[in-house]
């Protein structure tokens, strides 16, 4: 099974290293150097990692035959993919591949049908399930302890907890104007 672990950004300086947009959670493993990674266009790769360091909160890459900023920059938003096998697990017990999660089947925790997860978007600041419902349309889940329960590959299932308005139009609305306004109604004592 092929995962994309990292972009390519720009290139940075002039002797071919480059940063890169980390997309595992194990950089250690899949970008240390002597990896051998194919490339989304296939045509700028296969691509062996020379050397790797971190500079600024940025991991910078260079690859074996890339010498000068021209060689870095021609390989600008190339993708990085790693052959990883598909019963390898995550290091983490609460960490989880993303095909691991595709087609997984949600339910809340009292067991209604919500529908299938479809993709997994990953933002900066959570992750986020894109599930289809059985109508075709589409909801989204924050993959968060607080609103997922329970991954379970046995069953194929995610268990997820939603608050109200997530996945149907019962939203719960605590508003101050609302107090205000109750308290309005409630009949005032008139001072002296």
């Amino acid at each position: 099974m092929q995962l994309v672990v990292a972009r390519i950004g720009r290139a940075h300086g002039i002797k071919g290293e480059v940063n890169v947009e980390v997309r595992t959670d194990e950089p250690e493993l899949r970008l240390a150097p002597g990896a051998v990674l194919a490339t989304d266009p296939a045509s700028a790769g296969p691509l062996t990692i020379e050397t790797g360091r971190v500079h600024s909160g940025r991991l910078l890459l260079r690859f074996e035959g890339v010498s000068d900023r021209t060689g870095a920059e021609a390989l600008r938003n190339t993708l990085l993919i790693a052959d990883v096998d598909p019963e390898e697990l995550p290091e983490g017990e609460d960490e989880y591949y993303d095909h691991q999660l595709i087609d997984l089947d949600v339910v809340t925790a009292d067991g209604a049908a919500v529908g299938r997860i479809t993709e997994i978007s990953h933002l900066p600041t959570q992750d986020l399930f894109i599930v289809e419902r059985p109508d075709g349309s589409e909801v989204l889940v924050p993959f968060v302890e607080e609103i997922v329960a329970e991954i379970d590959l046995e069953e194929q299932k995610a268990v997820i907890t939603p608050p109200p308005g997530l996945i149907d139009d019962r939203a719960e609305i605590a508003s101050s104007r609302e107090d205000a306004s109750s308290r309005e109604d409630a009949p005032s004592r008139e001072e002296p």
